[in-house]
């Protein structure tokens, strides 16, 4: 006798009719998954070392188009934080060696800051959107994606690597862009770009067409409307580049290359002589034999050196970077103490929870000591009664940051100096990425930037952004001198900072505002009509 709730098969009702859609449903979302990390790591490609900066325009298309079509805002918010987490892997796949299997949970962690802009793009942009609904996206979704960018700036997350804004650092109206907002201002066009492509896509397209030329319309006007900063001068400057030297003698026989590489530049006529990062690794100051024998090398070319100590203090305790000074008389005093440390490659967050990452990977193995405040260095005065040239220095990572280079610059820097070193990845999309920050810094600033490695890639920037000659590259062991145009003009991000990100926060909390008053609500899908009946029914 079969009950109300049997099979014809004598079995209950479900207990084999539900287990093959409920696998095809677990598929379904592990696919989904899957492809969501896939989308995240599009923009990677538009970043050296690949460089395909025109990719960034459309990268995050098929990401947002994915998350639009989430079936909830639990799942939208899934698909934004598995998109950041591909992201990150994507773009700093070149940490491997350091972080190790680390990195795989750093990237999960970062990658949470895109589960908010999942549901901000699904809210916006699910279903057929609505004309008001369209235009919100177009400044919602950049803003959205501009805060997640602020977020993961912050030193103890991995610092502001990786900006969407800086893939585009050969572009000219990028660069004059960056002059009035920064790399933010660069980010944001970006984004509403893509978010115009999707709404081209799934219309209403006459939104996204208006939303493409106003994206126009703003590159344009800082192509051709944001000048150029006036040159008011030029400067010398030598980057000393001594190459890869392995081994356990490799610092010293480093040190003696840069040594002979400086000494080729006499009668050069310059200005400063810029060595790479760690490229001393005793502290002259204690040092009276290394304090001459650099101070020797000044005499030797006429020009004042710019060497970098990564050793301990003479007189405190601990590690420090440091950027020190050098003139034909020895020290002058001036020496500036890095600041802002990479997490795990300088210094192990919450060593005594994570110090055993120092065992699987390249992690610190003591963490360096960090300065108390950035320095403006004076040149020696070439001529009497005429100040020198005065240099704001960064070390590496901190050429990431735009607020630390525009700091300098209302400090009186009229020329910007990153000593960089990153041998640990030369092989990788590390070295090329680094010395594209370069470019960035200058156009924000107006002011010329050097960057000087160790073993690659040194490059130099005029104060438009632009290219001041050619790099040397991660194979060059060499000396090479720039001669860069000066500027003493403001740009109006020097002046008026990182407005854009304000902008952004105000944007998002109107459109939260608005959603939360029912303005911004998404139709829901139509019901449906009764269901036809079977003959057998």
């Amino acid at each position: 006798m079969r009950g109300p709730f049997t099979s014809r098969r004598g079995g209950r009702a479900g207990d084999g009719d539900h287990a093959a859609p409920d696998a095809r449903g677990a598929g379904r979302a592990v696919g989904r998954s899957l492809l969501a990390v896939g989308c995240g790591a599009l923009p990677a490609l538009a970043f050296p070392a690949p460089g395909l900066w025109w990719w960034a325009y459309l990268a995050l298309v098929p990401w947002l188009l994915l998350i639009r079509t989430a079936p909830g805002a639990r799942r939208a918010g899934l698909d934004g934080w598995l998109g950041g987490l591909g992201f990150v892997l994507a773009l700093h796949h070149w940490l491997l060696p350091s972080l190790h299997v680390f990195l795989f949970p750093l990237a999960a962690l970062l990658g949470l800051l895109w589960l908010p802009w999942g549901v901000l793009v699904r809210a916006l942009l699910g279903g057929p959107p609505s004309a008001t609904r369209a235009a919100a996206a177009l400044l919602a979704v950049p803003s959205g994606w501009l805060l997640v960018e602020l977020v993961r700036s912050w030193e103890g997350l991995g610092g502001p690597w990786g900006l969407l804004g800086a893939s585009q650092w050969q572009v000219p109206a990028a660069l004059r862009l960056a002059s009035v907002g920064g790399v933010w201002l660069v980010s944001f066009v970006v984004v509403a770009v893509n978010t115009a492509a999707v709404l081209l896509a799934v219309g209403p397209r006459s939104v996204g067409f208006a939303g493409l030329t106003a994206c126009a319309l703003v590159a344009a006007t800082a192509a051709w409307g944001v000048p150029v900063p006036r040159e008011t001068g030029t400067v010398r400057v030598a980057m000393v580049q001594p190459g890869v030297f392995d081994g356990p003698d490799g610092p010293g026989r480093r040190l003696a290359r840069a040594e002979e590489l400086t000494r080729s530049l006499a009668g050069e006529r310059l200005d400063l002589v810029v060595w790479g990062e760690s490229g001393v690794g005793a502290d002259p100051a204690g040092d009276p034999a290394l304090a001459a024998r650099l101070a020797a090398l000044s005499r030797a070319v006429d020009a004042p050196l710019l060497v970098n100590v990564d050793a301990r203090g003479a007189d405190r305790p601990g590690i420090h970077k440091s950027a020190v000074l050098v003139g034909p008389g020895g020290l002058t005093g001036d020496r500036y103490d890095k600041m802002r440390l990479v997490p795990f490659g300088e210094y192990v967050p919450a060593r005594g929870l994570l110090g055993w990452v120092t065992s699987a990977g390249r992690a610190a193995e003591e963490d360096r000591r960090r300065g108390t405040e950035p320095v403006v260095m004076s040149l020696p005065a070439r001529e009497a009664g005429v100040p020198g040239l005065r240099v704001g220095p960064l070390v590496c990572f901190e050429s990431a940051f735009p607020d630390m280079s525009r700091h300098l610059v209302r400090e009186g820097a009229a020329l910007l100096v990153v000593q960089s070193s990153t041998s640990t990845f030369q092989d990788s999309w590390a070295p090329a990425q680094h010395a594209s920050l370069a470019a960035l810094r200058a156009a924000e600033t107006g002011r010329p930037v050097v960057h000087a490695t160790l073993t690659g890639i040194s490059a130099a920037y005029g104060p438009d952004g632009r290219p001041g000659g050619p790099s040397l590259g991660t194979g060059a062991s060499a000396a090479v001198v720039r001669e860069l145009p000066l500027s003493e003009a403001t740009t109006l991000y020097v002046r008026w900072g990182d407005w854009p990100v304000y902008g952004a926060l105000a944007v998002v909390g109107a459109v939260c505002a608005a959603g939360a008053a029912g303005a911004l609500r998404t139709p829901a899908p139509a019901p449906r009509g009764p269901r036809a009946r079977t003959v057998r029914g």
